[in-house]
């Protein structure tokens, strides 16, 4: 994984593009690599879930926690209905 982000940092930096190492997370999914990944000797942080396209991604590969928080959304929508 490490020489995997560096080879994809060093091709961003040949066009001119670079990885905003704040912004960038690491999520571990169904692994027993425990190294930090680390972008120009910073290290990347680790997170337990993601939320991308509105789906959310845990380290489990589960929905679990995707299909709770879709029932929660729906539940306060159809809260804020009126009765006929």
């Amino acid at each position: 994984m490490q020489m995997k982000a560096t080879r994809v940092a060093t091709a961003f930096a040949s066009i001119g593009l670079n990885i905003h190492k704040g912004k960038t997370k690491v999520l571990k999914y169904n692994t027993e690599y425990t190294n930090p990944n680390k972008l120009d000797g910073e290290s990347l942080d680790d997170v337990e879930s993601f939320l991308c396209l509105g789906s959310i991604i845990d380290e489990q590969g589960g929905s679990d926690a995707d299909v709770k928080a879709r029932i929660g959304k729906a539940r306060v929508a159809f809260q804020r209905l009126k009765n006929i």
